[in-house]
């Protein structure tokens, strides 16, 4: 049953991204808001085959606040880079440049407004991060970011990528933590597994510490779940 869910839910859900793709380059001419729109029904169609295919539920401690902050999420699957669009209400996102230049699928990506990040340009990369930030910033938009630059094994917490402390520094955004645990649900391979993902959303960081000390808070925030050995995936949910 756990492969036919599975099979079901790719069936659905890329086909279903190929058409959001060709959508987005008919719209995007029009405004960007019509393109966010797409990108969010693509979104909450991902949430819903999740859910209702998948078998997958979500249990938050609380809302992600509205508003320019930065959130800096645990990243462990594709299901959360894919839910933030949801859950952050049309963010900007920061992304590997190696996505934004994929053909169809990065023109979409660039006209809604992320942030591709070419790790071998060193400053030239933090500069224009901080420049497509601050127009976020003024757009009143909030920047999802994951702060450990890949996605990360269970059990791991690497030191944050150097990228972050810069981009929090520059453009003077507090930052919104949120740790999950997603990894138990959606390991890697073909199988994604039924059961509870719990996101937690920590305590807004204000601006203007030191690199030191913000990364010391937004790791510690980001790994709450990461000491715990979870040998199932939970059954329970709101």
């Amino acid at each position: 049953m756990i492969f036919l869910r599975n099979l079901l839910f790719v069936l659905i859900f890329y086909p279903a991204t190929i058409l959001v793709c060709i959508t987005g380059l008919l719209v995007a001419p029009i405004g960007a808001k019509p393109l966010r729109a797409v990108v969010r029904f693509w979104a909450v169609l991902h949430r819903w085959l999740v859910k209702y295919v998948l078998g997958i539920r979500f249990k938050w401690n609380r809302e992600v606040p509205e508003g320019a902050y930065l959130i800096a999420v645990k990243h462990h699957a594709m299901l959360e880079a894919v839910d933030t669009l949801r859950f952050a209400r049309t963010p900007i996102v920061v992304m590997k440049q190696e996505l934004v230049d994929l053909p169809l699928w990065g023109w979409v990506t660039r006209v809604f407004g992320v942030i591709g990040v070419d790790r071998s340009a060193g400053a030239k990369a933090l500069r224009d991060m901080v420049k497509r930030g601050k127009k976020a910033q003024a757009d009143g938009r909030p920047i999802v970011i994951f702060p450990e630059g890949t996605r990360v094994p269970a059990g791991a917490a690497p030191e944050l990528g150097s990228g972050f402390a810069g981009l929090y520094r520059m453009l003077g955004m507090p930052v919104v933590p949120i740790a999950h645990d997603s990894i138990y649900v959606w390991p890697k391979g073909f199988i994604k597994k039924p059961g509870v993902v719990r996101f937690h959303v920590g305590e807004i960081i204000p601006p203007g510490l030191s690199r030191k000390e913000i990364e010391r808070e937004v790791h510690e925030a980001i790994n709450r779940f990461v000491a715990e050995e979870r040998v199932a995936p939970r059954d329970e949910a709101e």
